[in-house]
């Protein structure tokens, strides 16, 4: 029996034999839960992160055969796997489930109305975004949520750095025209 390592897991993996899988969870599960906790944690639901994790390699396991490159393109491949996942699990999870604020420390600073405010300038924000296409979406959370650079979210979804600008600066213009029902009537720039 052939033991997995670092020169074959890829290829152990693509023939579905789970100790790939085992030494791909144990190599890569730190910088999978950096991203997918990343993305979900402001929605303060521990549960859905871990399952948002399992879903990642569940993905990684089923979709396998499809990955072509080496170790490097593999660990860019299962980031790019585990930032969709995350971002598709926070937009189900804001549009489906009331979103508990429990996690929210309250600013000594601020008083409690400008909180609630805060809060729900929070919530039109969501369903502002959700105004916009899928990949306009995408691209906003890449670029707002995980902070990827214009040339990075290009790459990662076959768009040239002006493409992903363009999308952008329309967005933000749909978006401004969009806000007056804003409570604190600010810009989104």
């Amino acid at each position: 029996m052939k033991k997995v390592n670092e020169a074959n897991f890829i290829k152990r993996l693509k023939a579905k034999k789970e100790d790939a899988l085992e030494y791909v969870i144990d190599t890569y599960l730190p910088i999978i839960k950096g991203i997918v906790s990343k993305v979900l944690l402001p929605i303060g639901q521990q549960e859905s992160i871990e399952e948002c994790i399992n879903d990642v390699f569940l993905a990684i396991w089923n979709n396998a055969k499809k990955f072509d490159g080496n170790q490097d393109d593999f660990r860019k491949w299962i980031c790019a796997i585990a930032r969709f996942k995350a971002i598709d699990y926070y937009r189900k999870l804001q549009l489906d489930s009331p979103v508990s604020y429990d996690f929210i420390d309250f600013d000594a600073a601020n008083s409690v109305e400008d909180e609630v405010l805060r809060i729900e300038n929070r919530k039109e924000l969501t369903k502002l975004l959700n105004k916009l296409s899928e990949i306009d979406r995408k691209i906003f959370m890449m670029k707002y949520v995980l902070g990827l650079s214009s040339n990075e979210i290009g790459e990662q979804l076959g768009l040239t750095r002006s493409a992903v600008d363009n999308r952008l600066h329309r967005g933000k213009k749909i978006l401004n025209e969009k806000h007056k029902n804003f409570k604190l009537g600010g810009h989104l720039t």
